[in-house]
């Protein structure tokens, strides 16, 4: 019996999304955008009055795409005028990306009276080549979880009021659950003219799936039911809308928006294979 040969086994990440103006909103302030090639995949969640929380998201997502679309060594360049020493080049090429879309946003609002105020969260991972190793970047409620072996694991950390009074020590997590302040963000991008993200570097094991979803989502559906839903369905796409019709049963009232990345094991010519496949569609957003 022969065995091929060929480049060491490699990670392949499968990706969907889906985004919905949920039971009571009639505007969608959620925005996603994902590019597999690239392996930069973003959840936004849009604040502001009228149309402004909307065009935010949408600006953030689009900078990020576009920021990971360029060669590396532009994504890598310095626009904080420092790299942050405790966390990859990769993390702090997110980092670079995450401050231009505050940029934009910052810059947006200024220029028009309308747009004052506006803002958005985020929460992006940026995969490295060989669909190891991977970034996480973080400003407000925009939640990144990990489920891995039959368990769930949030990797974010919310920039929140009730979230900061928790980690005070001033409330408990159950009391920050019931709190009527749960939507109050204390980082957001736009809000200022610079914002520093939370950044994190960790590694898949195949099998892996990371969740990014706004809080429409994660204030509503509990891990366990996360857990759930991604273990009995082998679809993504399937797996994103039962999320979604998941925090409708728990009266979300709310936008809501899931992005799932799965890592499985793949031979090296079957990779190349789904790269050339995907080379020219390999990036999505939504257009909300």
């Amino acid at each position: 019996m022969s065995t091929l040969k060929g480049p060491a086994m490699k990670l392949a990440i499968g990706a969907a999304a889906k985004t919905d103006v949920g039971l009571v909103r009639t505007n969608n302030e959620d925005n996603f955008g994902y590019d597999v090639r690239h392996g930069i995949f973003v959840v936004c969640d849009g604040m502001g009055g009228q149309a402004a929380g909307e065009l935010a998201s949408k600006i953030a997502v689009e900078t990020l795409l576009n920021h990971f679309s360029r060669d590396l060594h532009n994504s890598n360049a310095q626009v904080f005028g420092r790299s942050f020493s405790d966390v990859s080049e990769r993390a702090n090429g997110l980092a670079n990306a995450i401050q231009l879309a505050n940029e934009a946003i910052h810059d947006a609002a200024q220029r028009s009276a309308e747009l004052t105020g506006m803002g958005s969260t985020i929460v992006a991972v940026c995969v490295d080549g060989n669909g190891q190793r991977y970034s996480v970047g973080n400003v407000g409620d925009s939640r990144a979880y990990l489920i891995r072996n039959e368990t769930v694991q949030q990797l974010t950390s919310d920039h929140s009021l009730v979230m900061e009074q928790v980690r005070r020590g001033l409330i408990t997590l159950e009391e920050a659950e019931h709190s009527k302040l749960q939507n109050v963000i204390v980082r957001a991008l736009g809000t200022e003219e610079s914002v520093e993200p939370d950044l994190q570097d960790r590694e898949f094991a195949a099998g892996d799936v990371l969740l990014l979803c706004s809080d429409g989502l994660s204030r509503y559906v509990k891990e366990s039911d996360l857990l759930a839903v991604v273990s009995r369905t082998t679809s993504l796409e399937k797996a994103c809308e039962e999320l979604i019709e998941s925090a409708k049963a728990g009266n979300s009232d709310d936008n809501i928006t899931c992005l799932l990345l799965r890592a499985s094991e793949q031979p090296w010519h079957e990779r190349l294979a789904a790269r050339l496949a995907i080379a020219g569609s390999s990036t999505r957003h939504s257009s909300a």
